[in-house]
C-alpha cells in the first residue's frame, strides 16, 4: 500500500473513532462501510479532535508545515534566490482557513479608468512585478508601456483640468501622458509580453518567429537590443523568477528553455516528453522548481524545472478541447487552465485531481482565453464572449459571483491581473485595452 492510501486510511479510522466518541454511531457505521472498514473494529477516541486543535494553534503560530508538491522532483527554491517577497501572503491554499479570504474586492466593483488603443486588435498586456507600469502588444506590431499612476491621476481630474492638459498635448507637451515608451520591432503581431522579474526589460514573442529584449530604461531608443529567431510563431513565454532563464512556446510541440545571459537553447533530452500539437501557454512557478504547458493537444503537462523532464501528463484535461493557458497559485500547489470547452479548473498538484470546475463563461471566438486570478487569489475570472462581460468565480467555493460588463464591442482576446494590487487589464478584438481598477479597496 502507498503511503498516500496508507494516509488516508488513517485518516478514516481516525474520523470513524471520532463520531463513536461523540455518539454518533450510525454515521460512524455508514462511513465505515462506504470506506471498507466495517470489519475493524475502532474504538471511540478524540484523537482526531485533539489534533485538529494541536493543528490550528501551530498555523494561527504561522508554522504551516513544508509540503512537496510533488514527491521526489528537484527542491523548492527559496524565496531569497528568486528574488521573490517572502512576507507576500501565499494566496490560494484550500489546506488553511485564511481569514483574509473574500476580501478582495470582486470582478463586479471594478471601473475602468483608462482606455489606450492600437490600430490593430490588442492580443497581450503584462505588469511588473511592483505593479507600477504595464504594458499592452497588439496585432498593429507596437508595444506601450503606461506608467499606472498616471492613469489613475488621470482618471481623478475634473473635466477643467481634463481639457488644459488636452490642450498641452495638442502644443506638444506629453510629460503626464500614461503612454511612457512606445516600441517596434516586430514585423507580425505581437502574441505574448513579459516583465523581466529583476531588471528593465521587456521580452515579446509574436507571429513573425522572433523573441525580443527591449530595455524601456531608455525612452529615445524603440529597437531590442537582443532577438532569438524561433521556428514556428511564438504564443507564450515565461521568465524564471531569478530572470536568467526564459521558456518559449511555439506553434511546436517542443518547450525550449533559454539561457537569457548567453541565449543558449535546451529542450529535454526525452523527445517523447514533449506535446503531441502546438504549444499555448507556458509558466514557471514562483518557487522556481517546476514549470506547466499546455497545447492543442487537449493536454497539460508538469515538468521539472531543473531536469527540463516532463513528470506528469494530464490528458484529455478539458474534455479533449484545447488548453488554453496555465497559471500556478503562489504556493505552486495548484494549477488553474482554461480550455476550449469554456471552463476553468483548479488541478492539485501532489494528487492530479481537479478539485474546481468554474463554468458558466462561453468562448465562441477563436481568440486564447486565459481564466487568471486575482492578485490575492480569492477570486478566477474568465471572459464571456456570449455576454461581452468578465466572469467572476469564488476561487475555494468555484460560485459564480457577478460578472463584470467589458464595455469592449468584440471579444477578449487577453487578461492579466496585477499581482499586487486590484487592477487588471482586457485586450480585445476592438483594437483597445482597458485599464480597470478598484478604488478604496
Amino acid at each position: 500500500m502507498s503511503d498516500v492510501l496508507k494516509d488516508r486510511e488513517t485518516l478514516y479510522k481516525l474520523i470513524i473513532s471520532q463520531l463513536r466518541y461523540d455518539g454518533l454511531d450510525l454515521v460512524a457505521s455508514s462511513l465505515a462501510r462506504c470506506v471498507g472498514l466495517e470489519d475493524l473494529p475502532l474504538a471511540p477516541s478524540s484523537r482526531l479532535l485533539e489534533l485538529v486543535k494541536f493543528g490550528l494553534l501551530e498555523e494561527k503560530a504561522g508554522r504551516e508545515p513544508e509540503l512537496d508538491v510533488v514527491p521526489g522532483l528537484t527542491p523548492r527554491v527559496q524565496p531569497e534566490a528568486t528574488g521573490l517577497d517572502t512576507n507576500v501572503k501565499l494566496g490560494l491554499d484550500l489546506e488553511y482557513e485564511r481569514d483574509e479570504h473574500g476580501t478582495s474586492p470582486p470582478v463586479s466593483q471594478y471601473e475602468t479608468h483608462y482606455v489606450t488603443a492600437h490600430k490593430g486588435p490588442v492580443t497581450s498586456a503584462a505588469f511588473t512585478p511592483d505593479g507600477r507600469l504595464c504594458a499592452t502588444g497588439s496585432v498593429d506590431t507596437s508595444i506601450k508601456i503606461i506608467d499606472i499612476s498616471r492613469m489613475l491621476a488621470k482618471a481623478a481630474q475634473s473635466q477643467s483640468e481634463r481639457q488644459a492638459e488636452r490642450e498641452l498635448d495638442e502644443g506638444g507637451g506629453m510629460k503626464n501622458h500614461p503612454v511612457i515608451r512606445t516600441m517596434y520591432d516586430h514585423d507580425l503581431a505581437i502574441n505574448t509580453i513579459k516583465f523581466h522579474p529583476t531588471s528593465a526589460v521587456l521580452v515579446s514573442g509574436g507571429e513573425d518567429r522572433k523573441v525580443n529584449l527591449f530595455d524601456y530604461t531608455k525612452s529615445t531608443v524603440k529597437k531590442a537590443y537582443k532577438s532569438i529567431q524561433e521556428v514556428e510563431a511564438v504564443r507564450e513565454i515565461s521568465i524564471h523568477p531569478c530572470g536568467d532563464y526564459l521558456l518559449v512556446a511555439t506553434d511546436h510541440p517542443t518547450v525550449r528553455l533559454y539561457d537569457m545571459n548567453t541565449m543558449q537553447c535546451f529542450v529535454s533530452s526525452n523527445p517523447d516528453d514533449q506535446h503531441k500539437a502546438a504549444l499555448t501557454s507556458v509558466e514557471y512557478c514562483p518557487a522556481a522548481n517546476l514549470f506547466v504547458t499546455a497545447s492543442a493537444d487537449g493536454a497539460w503537462k508538469l515538468w521539472d524545472g531543473v531536469s527540463n523532464r516532463c513528470v506528469q501528463t494530464y490528458r484529455d484535461a478539458h474534455a479533449g478541447a484545447e488548453v488554453q493557458s496555465v497559471h500556478f497559485t503562489r504556493n505552486s500547489k495548484f494549477v488553474l487552465t482554461s480550455g476550449r470547452d469554456s471552463t476553468a479548473k483548479l488541478w492539485e498538484l501532489s494528487t492530479g485531481r481537479v478539485i474546481n470546475t468554474y463554468g458558466g463563461a462561453i468562448i465562441q471566438s477563436n481568440n486564447h482565453a486565459p481564466a487568471v486570478f486575482n492578485y490575492n487569489e480569492d477570486f478566477v475570472l474568465f471572459p464571456d464572449d456570449k455576454n461581452m462581460s468578465i466572469g467572476c468565480w469564488d476561487s475555494r467555493t468555484a460560485e459564480k459571483l457577478p460578472s463584470l460588463p467589458s464595455g469592449h464591442n468584440n471579444s477578449i482576446r487577453y487578461l492579466v491581473h496585477s499581482s499586487c494590487s486590484p487592477a487588471f487589464l482586457s485586450c480585445s478584438e476592438d483594437y483597445r485595452a482597458r485599464f480597470w481598477y478598484c478604488r478604496g479597496s
